[in-house]
């Protein structure tokens, strides 16, 4: 190499580090400018992409399945009659010679509540008392007659044939004097019905006649009237019509109790004693009969009465607000949203219906948000969001008490 080229190269070196670094300078400076302007740009742009997406996206409100209660419970109207409830008739005609016991009147079974004045039953009594008594002379001389004829016979006084005569008029007044009996029978218990007696313990409810008042013999179904009205009230019964879907819980495992209006807060215990057996083709309800003891007398016949029945849950099942239901052609769903906030659409079937809420038996698992309200346009695959001001709680329906219930005589 030439002394002029070993001497160049020494000189060349700090001009390539100068280029190197001015070059080095200017990339910084064109990065930053980029940097700058770009980055925000490209930030932006994705800010503005999720909130497009945010906000094209339907916001919900859901709410959890929960779980039935473990015991089926049902309130429905009662109508409270006395165990024993009787009107009182008149068995003769005649006038009203006084009467013994008035509204409200407590009576024992037997107790006099009236005397009826009837003379014409009277004398026909005692006409029947002359006719016996003449029946019975005849029998008494037709038997003594037929003895002598058969002694009479024995020693060939007397023919076979008159002999047979006498015994057959003896018969012939026997059956006259046995007629002549029951005919005093029969109006001699004519003449009993004259004094109107209680057929049971009870209270007199009501008393629609007075003395001297013209009665006539009959029933509800006849010209006569109702004397007197008993009720038995120490024992009640409560019938109860319980709907058709609902009657699967009648059973010796229901347990039920009364509530009145007018003692607030006390409960009554009753006993499921007997139901129809068929439902009723007119109603769709199952008629069933409660016992209560009603020894205390708080509760009065005629009542209206709220029943309380409750029995154990056969299968444990879901519930969820009515307001969740969405009908569609293929039946009745519900709007599902999964972890990715992805919705979807799951048939469900219904069962028992409280009112606000529904109880689902299939088509959920019991973790599922499930839409509150949901659209008409909320379709299967549909990104939604949960409103963040409306908490994700369990759909649980209001479920009456279950406290054991007290007597009648104890609810003092």
């Amino acid at each position: 190499m030439s002394p002029s080229g070993d001497a160049a190269a020494p000189g060349m070196a700090p001009a390539r580090t100068r280029r190197l670094r001015a070059s080095l300078l200017v990339l910084a400076v064109l990065g930053g400018a980029l940097a700058a302007g770009v980055l925000p740009r490209l930030h932006a742009h994705a800010t503005l992409a999720a909130r497009t997406a945010e906000a094209l996206a339907t916001t919900v409100s859901t709410v959890r399945p929960a779980s039935t209660p473990a015991l089926q419970a049902l309130t429905l109207p009662g109508d409270v009659r006395a165990f024993q409830d009787a009107p009182v008739y008149a068995r003769v005609n005649g006038y009203l010679r006084r009467w013994y016991a008035d509204i409200g009147t407590p009576v024992k079974q037997g107790q006099l509540l009236a005397e009826i004045d009837a003379p014409e039953v009277s004398d026909q009594l005692r006409q029947a008392h002359a006719d016996e008594a003449i029946a019975a002379a005849n029998y008494a001389l037709a038997k003594s007659t037929a003895e002598r004829w058969q002694d009479l016979l024995k020693s060939r006084s007397v023919a076979q044939q008159d002999t047979d005569q006498k015994v057959a008029d003896m018969q012939a007044k026997a059956a006259t004097l046995a007629s002549a009996r029951s005919n005093t029978a029969r109006l001699a218990q004519l003449a009993s019905y004259t004094q109107i007696r209680a057929p049971f313990d009870g209270v007199v409810t009501a008393r629609n006649v007075d003395t001297g008042a013209l009665i006539d013999a009959g029933s509800a179904g006849g010209p006569g009237r109702e004397l007197f009205h008993l009720s038995a009230g120490t024992r009640l019964r409560v019938y109860v019509q319980v709907p058709q879907d609902a009657s699967g819980m009648v059973g010796p495992q229901m347990q039920a109790w009364l509530t009145l209006p007018q003692f607030p807060g006390q409960r009554f215990a009753a006993a499921v004693a007997r139901n129809a057996g068929a439902i009723d083709n007119v109603t769709r309800s199952l008629r069933v009969e409660l016992d209560v003891d009603n020894a205390g007398g708080r509760i009065l016949p005629g009542a209206y009465a709220e029943v309380h029945l409750s029995a154990p849950q056969a299968r444990a099942g879901l519930t969820l607000p009515a307001n969740t239901l969405m009908f569609r052609p293929q039946g009745t769903c519900v709007a599902v949203v999964g972890a990715n906030g992805m919705l979807s659409i799951r048939l469900v079937t219904l069962g028992r219906d409280f009112g606000s809420h529904v109880e689902i038996t299939e088509g959920l698992q019991g973790g599922e948000q499930v839409v509150v309200n949901p659209g008409d346009g909320l379709l299967a695959g549909d990104r939604v969001r949960v409103a963040a001001n409306a908490p994700d709680i369990p759909a649980t329906p209001a479920t009456p008490a279950t406290q054991p219930a007290t007597t009648a005589s104890q609810a003092k």
